[in-house]
């Protein structure tokens, strides 16, 4: 990494760290002008939305008539009695409600990140939905829960903003403060139409696709949306019939992201027992090799052995980036791995045990999909992009990190491949070992995946992002649990699958 990259990496990783260090997820940022409107947004290509269709909205009153006088009036009312605590919502909530919903997504994927115990008699009961409340509570939010978290509320609330731009644009109601100038304006001054309201789309269908993912926080995420749709309402931007607008929006796509959902094959993931030792045996016929874990008590089966048949996004089918076999143990290719893993344990630099730790994105934290949604709300506030680009960002990056993370899980199941702890006599780790095969390195596709559409729609951060994606890669190798090859062809994996992703981001009428 050359010197300007270093520095400006080393700065904004620390911000980045101080930030996980409590596991602190909302990042301080005032409103901000948006740098465009993009005013033919609503022309834009929708993930889920079929060609041809639309959700329709009711056609808003004129501002001149009686029934938007009223709600003028009731927006006044309410400002004027605006208490401490909604007047420090509406501060915190910022006219990039994107960025706060995923934020509040990051949470708890975090909270959730937790295996799940043995029982006393050693057994696993798994987490249920059908029992959230368990024990043990439903989501464990490993890595691939939290890209299917993620992927699934990005793309709501883009589909939602493209549907939302379509209405402003085509009834081009202005904002209450525009108005009656009586009204004050908590955001700044921009000509974005209000009806429907932006906010209320994400409102709405972040606080569904979040509780479909996370059911115990029902209650939390309703209060949530309760919060953002009043701090709307405060904002002296919109009357009640525009949060009513983008809040059926918002329903309307959201039914649309679960039905899909409901249908994506996660609920097969987690397998039985039995299911879990064919795969492997398959593996040890195909190969002459199996992964075997070497936890104790042994967990029976594997992390979402099934997660490769998983739908995605853009990628045509697993086969078309499944990558290359791994070295036969016993090769040369496979004894110079070992020598380096052992030169690596040998020497475990200050450095090299920095970049492992800065990395794991274990237990207890936002995994590596949330590590790179971190990244792009950072870049988001930076470029100042407005909502519907912001949800577009987030969108196609965790489209890229799910279909990441499905091509990188069929490698996985697919070649079984041991992880060193296994076949190095000896041989130790600074990091937890997953439970799950080493070939390809999850940390290196997600985060290959995730910084190439970052490149793609920052391409001044380019070199920036992909130096960060080489160092998560290679931090796996020097914790102990990934051999080199895992990193190296699961970057490149990753770097396949986001191609097929930024291909459909650059046909979709957005121009970027």
């Amino acid at each position: 990494m050359n010197k300007r990259l270093l520095y400006i990496a080393s700065a904004f990783l620390l911000s980045l760290a101080s930030c996980n260090k409590d596991l602190q997820t909302e990042l301080a940022f005032d409103n901000y002008e948006f740098a465009s409107l993009d005013e033919n947004g609503g022309n834009w290509q929708p993930i889920l939305i079929p060609a041809g269709a639309a959700i329709e909205i009711p056609v808003p009153t004129e501002t001149s008539s009686a029934e938007y006088q009223a709600e003028l009036a009731e927006v006044k009312t309410a400002i004027q009695n605006m208490t401490s605590s909604q007047r420090k919502n509406l501060e915190k909530w910022t006219n990039n409600p994107v960025v706060r919903w995923n934020e509040i997504a990051l949470e708890l994927i975090a909270k959730y990140n937790l295996i799940p115990g043995p029982n006393p008699d050693g057994s696993y009961t798994l987490p249920n939905p059908a029992n959230p409340e368990g024990p043990p509570a439903f989501p464990f939010a490993h890595p691939p829960y939290a890209s299917r978290a993620l992927a699934y509320l990005s793309v709501a609330q883009f589909d939602g903003l493209v549907a939302a731009w379509h209405h402003k644009f085509q009834h081009n109601r202005p904002a209450a403060f525009l108005v009656d100038a009586s009204i004050p304006n908590a955001y700044p001054i921009q000509d974005l139409p209000a009806y429907p309201s932006d906010g209320a789309v994400i409102a709405s269908s972040s606080r569904r696709i979040l509780t479909a993912m996370f059911p115990l926080e029902a209650d939390y995420l309703e209060q949530k949306e309760k919060e953002h749709l009043e701090s709307l309402f405060l904002s002296g931007e919109f009357v009640k019939s525009d949060l009513d607008a983008g809040a059926q929006i918002g329903v309307e796509i959201a039914t649309l992201a679960l039905s899909r959902a409901a249908n994506d094959g996660m609920k097969n993931a987690q397998t039985s027992k039995a299911v879990s030792d064919s795969i492997a045996n398959a593996a040890f016929e195909r190969f002459g090799w199996k992964w075997v874990n070497l936890e104790s008590p042994q967990r029976p089966v594997g992390l979402t052995p099934l997660f490769g048949k998983v739908k995605l996004w853009n990628v045509p089918n697993v086969e078309a980036t499944r990558p290359i076999a791994p070295p036969t143990p016993g090769s040369a290719e496979y004894d110079a791995d070992v020598k380096l893993l052992q030169d690596y344990a040998k020497n475990r630099t200050v450095e090299r045990r920095r970049i492992a730790n800065f990395w794991q994105d274990g237990l207890g934290t936002y995994t590596p999909p949330g590590h790179w949604n971190d990244f792009a709300n950072r870049f988001i506030i930076k470029y100042k992009l407005n909502t519907l680009r912001s949800a577009r960002t987030l969108a196609y990056m965790n489209m890229a990190i799910m279909d990441g993370g499905i091509s990188c899980w069929d490698a996985k199941y697919y070649y079984h491949y041991p992880r060193p702890i296994q076949l190095i006599e000896g041989f130790e780790t600074i990091a937890g070992t997953p439970n799950f095969p080493a070939y390809t390195s999850g940390h290196s596709v997600f985060s290959a995946a995730g910084a190439e559409v970052l490149a793609y729609v920052f391409p001044q951060e380019a070199e920036l992002v992909r130096e960060w994606a080489e160092e998560a890669a290679i931090s796996r190798v020097y914790g102990g649990i990934h051999w080199s090859f895992d990193a190296i062809i699961g970057t490149q994996q990753g770097r396949n699958v986001a191609q097929y992703t930024i291909n459909r981001a650059k046909a979709d009428g957005s121009d970027n």
